[in-house]
């Protein structure tokens, strides 16, 4: 949403944001709360995601000079948040106001068009992942969320357990287990003793 800005509104929200260095698990966004700040990931990983009882589902990732485009509509109308919002790895952040949003909005009327392009794009991510869910086989949607981890990331091997695996795809970890020995034994991938390595 942030990236090929002119460099007077790059500069503009650094102004506006305060700069935070934040630990991995960190939640920055709670389902309920109302959004006073947007979140500008400039280094690191931040995940959003949905939950129901002891269930989450994992919607998208934030990436550097990217923002919460669930966070910034919903700060725009003064609602709660729909999302919870977790730091994947150590990340640095700037953290935007909600009353400086609108004075970046004042100034430089064409972020609502990076707004609504960020949004149609979020907007198209989510209709894959309801396509991923109802039609795609829980093995391959294990396998493509490692891949897709192991991307962002950087790491392969994966540290991540089967119940962190099953929590994002909202499955159980038995579940999650079982097709992962699957896979295992069709040579996609290799359960290590620190990790998953995907082949």
């Amino acid at each position: 949403m942030f990236s090929n800005l002119d460099p007077h509104v790059s500069l503009r929200i650094k102004e506006l944001s305060i700069y935070k260095e934040i630990p991995a698990g960190t939640e920055i966004l709670q389902l309920g709360q109302y959004v006073n700040v947007i979140p500008i990931v400039e280094k690191g990983l931040v995940k959003v995601f949905t939950h129901h009882e002891d269930k989450e589902l994992l919607l998208y990732y934030i990436q550097p000079v990217e923002s919460c485009v669930m966070s910034f509509s919903a700060a725009l109308k003064g609602q709660k948040s729909k999302v919870n919002a977790i730091t994947e790895v150590d990340s640095n952040l700037l953290i935007l106001p909600v009353d400086q949003l609108k004075i970046l909005l004042a100034e430089f009327p064409k972020l609502n068009d990076k707004f609504y392009e960020h949004y149609n794009q979020r907007y198209s991510e989510l209709i894959d992942t309801i396509h991923h869910l109802i039609f795609t086989h829980l093995d391959q949607r294990i396998l493509d969320f490692l891949k897709e981890r192991s991307t962002l990331t950087g790491q392969n091997p994966l540290k991540i357990s089967h119940k962190e695996i099953a929590n994002n795809l909202g499955s159980a970890r038995e579940v999650v287990s079982r097709l992962m020995k699957k896979l295992e034994s069709e040579g996609k991938l290799l359960q290590l003793k620190d990790g998953i390595e995907i082949l």
